[in-house]
């Protein structure tokens, strides 16, 4: 086991897939041009299964496949069958907007992925064209059907909550959670690069999301590095269990056990860091899996990162990352990061 300089353990790995994307929340990449990274220097399969191998080999028990969205890699099934096969790895999940799901769903089961995560915010379709500029609502629905009839379990949605634009839906949401076989989370909305128009005012606390549901009871988790607080609410249609991932007014950083790695093999400990670490050049370089395991817990080792802890401390709190910065530097935006 390996620590940082808060003696958090390495034990989860978000690895990005592709910084693309087919959507366009207005949460994670509001505006209209995007600067993309060099598609020469994307991890090809093998090399993303060589840099999970080392991760797993420092401990890492859980790796979710993250974008952009994943399902726009075509070589998505071949990633999770490699990474499927890894001895020592125990949870292999992905995260998905869930537009293309639908057409995938077996051949990912089939090749091993474990889990699945969906990004529903909303189910009305005009919403949606505002919120996510979509009007494939129905293709992702039917993607969360799929994930029931192939036999995943676990699902999750998670549903980040803005004001005044779907936070009088949480509890049709769970509603659709209960029909669909899975737990809810409601996310605060998050001031991480790319969401370049947050403002406080917009952010619908933990609070203001528990009190929609009455008088929840909290769920104490098994887990306990998991970044949501579990609760027990009751409707119409009996009891049932949510998430809430308060990021923004009650961040998780204590516990935090997460690695991010982008599509082009960048190691980020926080979705704030300023710096990531380069894996990618060692990687093609010829380094041997010993040498990327040095450089990966040196990082681990000396990571200090406590990114959504400060950004609660900020005064006059506004956007993390203005857009001239994100420009410039692509590797700051949360679809980049794997968020």
């Amino acid at each position: 086991m390996i620590l940082d300089q808060h003696a958090r353990p390495l034990g989860t790995l978000r690895l990005s897939v592709t910084d693309r994307c087919n959507l366009r929340c207005l949460y994670c990449m509001p505006e209209d041009d995007y600067a993309w990274l060099p598609s020469e220097s994307i991890l090809d399969p093998g090399e993303l299964e060589r840099i999970a191998r080392v991760f797993v080999s420092l401990g890492v028990t859980e790796i979710r496949l993250t974008g952009g969205e994943p399902l726009l890699r075509p070589e998505l099934t071949d990633i999770v069958g490699r990474l499927a096969k890894i001895p020592g790895l125990q949870d292999l999940a992905l995260t998905t907007n869930g537009v293309l799901f639908a057409h995938h769903a077996k051949a990912l089961r089939a090749a091993g992925l474990g889990r699945v995560t969906f990004s529903v915010d909303t189910l009305d379709p005009e919403r949606a064209r505002k919120l996510s500029r979509t009007t494939r609502l129905g293709d992702v629905l039917a993607g969360l059907r799929a994930a029931r009839e192939a036999g995943f379990t676990g699902t999750k949605i998670n549903s980040v909550v803005m004001r005044g634009i779907n936070d009088g839906e949480l509890r049709d949401l769970v509603a659709l959670g209960r029909r669909e076989h899975a737990e809810v989370r409601f996310i605060e909305y998050m001031d991480v690069g790319g969401a370049t128009r947050w403002r406080p005012g917009d952010v619908v606390s933990r609070e203001e999301i528990l009190a929609a549901f009455g008088d929840p009871s909290h769920v104490p988790e098994a887990h306990g590095r998991a970044p949501a607080n579990r609760y027990q609410v009751r409707d119409a249609e009996g009891e049932t269990t949510i998430g809430v991932i308060a990021s923004t007014t009650a961040p998780f950083c204590e516990g935090c056990d997460r690695a991010r790695v982008t599509a082009d093999g960048i190691l980020f400990g926080c979705l704030y860091a300023e710096a990531g670490v380069d894996l990618r050049g060692p990687l093609r370089a010829q380094a041997t899996d010993a040498d990327l395991a040095r450089v990966v817990s040196g990082a681990w080792e000396a990571r200090t990162d406590r990114g959504a802890e400060s950004r609660r401390a900020t005064e006059s709190r506004q956007a993390f990352v203005p857009v001239s910065r994100l420009r410039a530097d692509p590797h700051r935006e949360m679809h980049t990061r794997g968020g």
